[in-house]
């Protein structure tokens, strides 16, 4: 199992890092980590776990094509449920979707 180091940034410049594994996805590991996205499913069916990889390298697992259509693919946007990284990795959220608990 590998780690790496995930920061995400909201839209106030809002910073939170923690240590993820390769076979953690993103969404576990923020929770693992106390920090809150939104999320209904954790399948890839919903689309409220949304981010936007700003920097390194990840494996997309399978999801709905129609909460993440092909063009948002293309500019690095995810699923953080079934995102998992694969190096470093910095990760933008809207400020209306993380907090902390």
């Amino acid at each position: 199992m590998l780690m790496f180091k995930i920061k995400v940034m909201d839209t106030n410049d809002t910073n939170y890092e923690w240590q993820g594994y390769d076979s953690e996805s993103l969404l576990d590991g923020a929770q693992r980590n106390g920090i809150k996205i939104p999320y209904a499913c954790k399948g890839g069916g919903c689309g409220l776990c949304k981010v936007k990889v700003e920097a390194g390298s990840f494996k997309r697992g399978k999801s709905s094509i129609a909460v993440l259509p092909e063009d948002e693919r293309v500019y690095n946007h995810s699923l953080a449920c079934k995102t998992y990284p694969k190096g470093d990795m910095e990760i933008l959220l809207n400020i209306n979707t993380i907090k902390s608990y």
